[in-house]
Order: structure tokens, then sequence, then C-alpha cells
């Protein structure tokens, strides 16, 4: 299942981004600390190393997040030049004081009113940018809501003489090459509802749930998985939670056994959960390389 989601505003909103990037000193990307990976935009990379601008990563969502997934991923990034990277959540206002003085390490020259530091928000959409610009400016000034691509257009903050804030819209990329990124995705909440299935992504996720966190799953739904499928984890939770077709003689609603799967997940009532790992990033990886090799044409 290829899942991609590219709505018309966001081409113009990479070219209005390009534009100000050049302004910019720090690009601050907002990740879902879930899936740090599969978050990233590779446009955002493309941009920043186009201008030469260093980015401070916000592992955002890190209360939903496995810990030591987390721990791993800061050290992953904390080896790439020119990055540093926090674990947060932008709805702890004592996490989101500590961004300024984090982005102003990677901008020291840019240090008061006559050089005010210049931080441009990024990220994908529903990743947490518009929690954090209305707890760093500390009053609503982005629209924020439970679904994504809810800011649209870009806006420019003056938070003192010292320090300037560009907020952009949520942005994915033309083309999602990677089908198990757009499930994380799809999973996580960041696309549109209509660019997937959603039976699809919850067997997904539940396939990866049954290899990663067996016990969150049993803790939640009170039943045994061993030996159990994506498929079948979604039909106990319909059992579990009486999710029944209305005159189909007792038939499970799986739709509606996904939809309370893929909830619990968002929501991090099944528990802290992390998608990826570096190590997982990195397996995929080369079985994406094995695969592209192995479908290459012969040319004898």
């Amino acid at each position: 299942m290829a899942i991609q989601w590219f709505p018309g505003h966001m081409t113009s909103a990479r070219k209005k981004a390009a534009e100000t990037l050049a302004m910019a000193d720090v690009v601050v990307e907002v990740l879902d600390a879930r899936l740090p990976a599969a978050s990233s935009n590779p446009m955002i990379h493309e941009l920043r190393a186009f201008r030469q601008r260093p980015c401070l990563k916000l592992l955002n969502k890190a209360d939903l997040a496995d810990p030591e997934a987390t721990k791993a991923w800061l050290r992953h990034f904390s080896e790439q030049p020119g990055v540093s990277a926090v674990a947060i959540s932008c709805k702890k206002a004592s996490d989101v004081a500590r961004i300024p003085a984090l982005a102003q390490k990677l901008a020291p020259h840019r240090n008061d009113a006559v050089k005010p530091l210049r931080l441009m928000i990024m990220g994908i959409p529903n990743v947490g940018k518009s929690t954090l610009m209305n707890a760093l400016v500390k009053k609503k000034v982005a629209a924020v809501g439970d679904q994504p691509a809810v800011t649209k257009s870009q806006q420019r903050i003056d938070i003192s003489s010292r320090l300037t804030l560009y907020d952009t819209p949520g942005m994915l990329w033309p083309k999602i090459t990677d089908p198990v990124d757009g499930l994380m995705l799809a999973a996580s909440h960041a696309v549109g509802v209509n660019a997937y299935i959603g039976e699809d992504v919850a067997v997904f996720l539940a396939d990866y749930l049954v290899q990663a966190y067996p016990a969150l799953l049993t803790a939640r739904y009170g039943f045994a998985v061993d030996g159990l499928d994506g498929v079948s984890v979604i039909e106990a939770v319909a059992k579990k939670r009486g999710c029944l077709l209305k005159g189909r003689g007792g038939e499970f609603d799986l739709e509606k056994a996904s939809a309370v799967l893929l909830t619990d997940y968002r929501s991090g009532t099944l528990g802290r959960i992390s998608l990826e790992t570096p190590a997982l990033r990195e397996a995929r990886a080369r079985q994406l390389a094995a695969a592209s090799v192995a479908t290459e044409p012969d040319e004898g």
C-alpha cells in the first residue's frame, strides 16, 4: 500500500520556505519522537543544506515514545554535523522554554538586538508546530487541531528584539518512496484520512506491535498475542470491544476495531511506543537497497 499525500498548498509553501530560509539563522525541525526519521521531510534537509543552516531537531511527543528508542535517536542525531537534538513535549512549558537557548548555541553570532536570532520552525503536518509556536509566544498565534495541514500560510513573529520566529505550514514531500514510511506517517496521523485505508494502516501497526510491544497489547485489550498476526489482532480487538456489524450475524466490524487501535496508539493510551529505531532504520535501508539492485535491468 503506497500512501501519498501532497495537497496543492504544499507546493507554494515549499517555495515560500526556500525564500524565507535565506533570512533565517537556524532551522528548528519538529519531528514526531515515535518516528523521527520517517517524520523528517527530506525537502527540509535539502533546503537547509543549500543555505548551510544548522538545525535543532525537536523530538516532540517524547512522552508518547519509547524512552530507550528516543535515547538512541538523540545519539544518532548528535553525530550529524550542524545538528543538535532534544526530546520534548510541546505541551510542557519547561521543555519549550529551553528551545531559544539551545538554538542560540547553533548561531552564537546572533545574540543581540542588532543581530537578533531568527528561527524557522519547520516540520511535517500534525507534528506539533502550532502548539510549539503558541507556547513560545505565550499566546495563540497559530491554529491547533487534531488534523494534518491545519496551518496553510507562513507568518513572522517578533518575540523580542533578540528573537524572531518564522512559522511555516506542515509540508510532506511529493513522493514517499518507502511504503513503510507512509504507513508510519498514516498511523501517526500525519497525512489526510483520504490518503489511506484505516484497516490497512491498523493491520500494519498491529503487526509491528505484536513483534515490538506484545505486552502493551495484552495489557490494554486483555488477550494473549502469541501466534497472532496483524489481522487477527484487529479481530481480537473487535471481539473484546464488541465491534460488530449490525444485522450481519455477529460479524466483526474491523473498520471500527481498526479505529480503536489507531486512536489508542495516537493518544498514548496504548503505552509509550516508537515505530522505528536507528538500527531498524539502517536495516530497512539495506533491505530497500538490495531490492533496488535486484530489480535493476540486466544490461548484459
